[in-house]
């Protein structure tokens, strides 16, 4: 690990793990137990590793060598960018999976999974536990509620507040939130074929969002291990579709 790649004005404490080519920046603070994989940049006055918001929870000072709580890792050619924060799993690694981009002053409370290639807006806000599938697009300042589960490819537009589940390559926008089509660039970008876009897209207009039965999708879909991931996520709560005419 070449120490040029770090900044002598940031903060990396004991039980941290760093991979290869890993950049800090000025003013970050990592603080264990955390991994960081090869190719992750941290951007200045990023926050990782905080014990979780949990007024259960004792609120250790990792920068002393008081390590606790369950650990972060931040996946390999992950960007964290300026004034993240990012806190400590109380059961289970906060997870940012690799390639994935969180913005500016976005907040990843702990427990939280986020899948590889998601985007994580400017000012975006992730309750405790929640699911983030892969490749899901979360819009500037928008909030998740704790607990929600998010599908792979899903669209979250800016400023909306999630208080349900969003199925996968669904487009939710609005307060409270819709689901509004499906996001069919990004399918069309992960090689999804045209007849299964507008397959899924007729099944949510239809109204069945927890797909209970399964599409017929070509071999080798790459659509089918998205939604066999959603289809077994126990107690979904998906959000409600927009009115035709709105």
């Amino acid at each position: 690990m070449s120490q040029t790649l770090i900044s002598p004005l940031a903060y990396v404490g004991e039980g941290v793990e760093l991979g290869s080519n890993v950049s800090i920046g000025p003013g970050a603070v990592i603080l264990g137990p955390a991994t960081i994989e090869d190719g992750a940049w941290i951007g200045p006055g990023a926050q990782i590793g905080a014990p979780p918001e949990m007024s259960n929870l004792r609120q250790n000072t990792a920068w002393t060598g008081d390590l606790e709580h369950a650990g972060v890792r931040i996946g390999g050619g992950a960007v964290i960018r300026e004034n993240a924060v990012i806190h400590q799993g109380s059961y289970r690694e906060t997870t940012v999976g690799a390639s994935s981009w969180i913005l500016a002053r976005a907040y990843i409370a702990h427990d939280v999974l986020i899948g590889e290639g998601t985007t994580v807006s400017a000012g975006v806000s992730i309750g405790g536990h929640c699911l983030i599938a892969p490749r899901v697009n979360i819009g500037m300042n928008a909030s998740i509620h704790q607990r929600r589960i998010i599908g792979a490819g899903a669209m979250v537009g800016m400023g909306t507040p999630i208080a349900r589940d969003v199925p996968p390559y669904a487009k939710a926008f609005g307060s409270p939130a819709r689901l509004r089509g499906v996001n069919t660039i990004g399918m069309q970008r992960f090689g999804i074929d045209e007849a299964e876009v507008a397959l899924l897209q007729q099944r949510y207009a239809d109204g069945d969002l927890l797909l209970d039965e399964a599409l017929e999708l070509g071999e080798g879909s790459p659509l089918a291990a998205d939604l066999e991931w959603w289809s077994t996520q126990h107690d979904l709560k998906p959000l409600q579709i927009e009115p035709e005419g709105r």
